[in-house]
């Protein structure tokens, strides 16, 4: 299989890159300055140094809130010929603080309470009624950039003021205590595959390991894994770190990462991030192709001639589950004569399930 990553080349992209030649038997490493994205009324065109951009296999796209446009634009062209773990409208959304936070509460991922305002007299009126301290952000930025603290009404309308200037919107939210600590855990797949707490430095609230935060290993209990993984899942992503607060009431989040740094949480836990990615798109890329492999002739003309031998039945009806577990209706059972404790050949891809007796 053949695959690429898309980024700006940072260490972590770098990382990700040298593990991926491990399973892969091509990878290209492609800079996203060196990409173009060609629309015209006939289409939409890829470009890489000039040349349409090789069909892949597999293509990891990320990159900062900068790119977020070009970003969208191919990965849109190309998800639908190659296994992409993030969706084309997550590179506008998940680069966005409060376009995130909108979609998070749609699937009821706890957060901190929140406020939007259109202008800064609006925003001054929610000031009247927040408890001191608050956040104040930009709806982009990373590495904790564009997150500021106010702990009195007239430091907090001091920002708002030099932010109007700007010209940008911003979020007012609620400050959680939590002595400069939050927790990042990264999500592949439907797993946390690494976590981490990190503390910010003397007098700096922002944890952020660009901030001159320092991380620690964690083991996150099964409740904040779950939190973490639905977040991930509400957006849509199967690679990506979620940040949170601990709270009285359980963890809260507060950021969502596309591109994640993986220096600090590798540093910090001892275990190798890039090549649980690299593994991951491997099996996932390698599980969607077993999918879509198109049959010979001669598998086609077997599958007809079994189904006619077989007289299958096709049924239209709901799945019913019990915990993890589907039930089969009993005009399925009586169909196949499944029996239980019987031994059985199980196929299952995404959107597909077969079930053999093995003779």
């Amino acid at each position: 299989m053949k695959a690429a990553i898309i980024s700006l080349g940072s260490i972590s992209s770098k990382w990700i890159f040298e593990a991926m030649k491990k399973y892969f038997e091509e990878v290209d490493n492609i800079h996203i300055k060196d990409v173009k994205v060609n629309i015209t009324s006939h289409g939409m065109e890829i470009t890489y140094n000039g040349k349409p951009i090789p069909k892949y296999d597999c293509i990891y796209a990320k990159g900062s809130f900068r790119y977020a446009n070009i970003l969208r634009s191919l990965t849109k062209k190309l998800y639908n010929e190659s296994y992409m773990p993030i969706r084309a409208d997550m590179f506008s959304i998940g680069h966005d603080k409060l376009l995130t936070h909108i979609e998070l509460e749609e699937h009821g991922i706890p957060m901190p309470t929140t406020y939007v305002t259109s202008t800064v007299d609006a925003a001054k009126k929610v000031l009247e009624e927040v408890i001191f301290p608050i956040v104040i952000k930009f709806p982009t930025g990373t590495q904790g950039k564009g997150v500021m603290f106010a702990d009195s009404y007239s430091s907090a309308s001091s920002l708002l003021d030099a932010m109007d200037t700007l010209n940008q919107s911003v979020i007012i939210q609620e400050y959680v205590e939590t002595g400069g600590a939050d927790i990042r855990a990264i999500v592949v797949g439907n797993k946390v595959i690494a976590s981490m707490v990190r503390k910010a430095k003397m007098g700096e609230k922002r944890a952020n390991i660009h901030a001159g935060g320092v991380g620690e290993t964690i083991n996150l209990d099964a409740h904040t894994r779950k939190v973490a993984v639905d977040t991930a899942k509400a957006l849509g992503l199967d690679i990506c770190a979620v940040d949170m607060l601990e709270t009285l009431k359980g963890p809260v989040v507060i950021e969502v990462n596309l591109s994640p740094g993986l220096q600090g949480i590798t540093e910090a836990t001892g275990i190798d991030v890039a090549d649980k990615i690299a593994r991951f798109l491997y099996k996932k890329t390698k599980e969607i192709n077993s999918c879509i492999d198109t049959p010979s002739a001669e598998e086609l003309v077997k599958e007809v001639k079994d189904k006619a031998d077989s007289k299958a039945h096709q049924v239209i009806s709901n799945l019913e589950f019990r915990g993890e577990r589907i039930l089969l209706s009993k005009m399925v059972t009586n169909t196949t004569q499944f029996l239980e404790g019987e031994e059985y050949i199980i196929e299952a891809c995404e959107g597909s399930l077969k079930i053999k007796k093995l003779m």
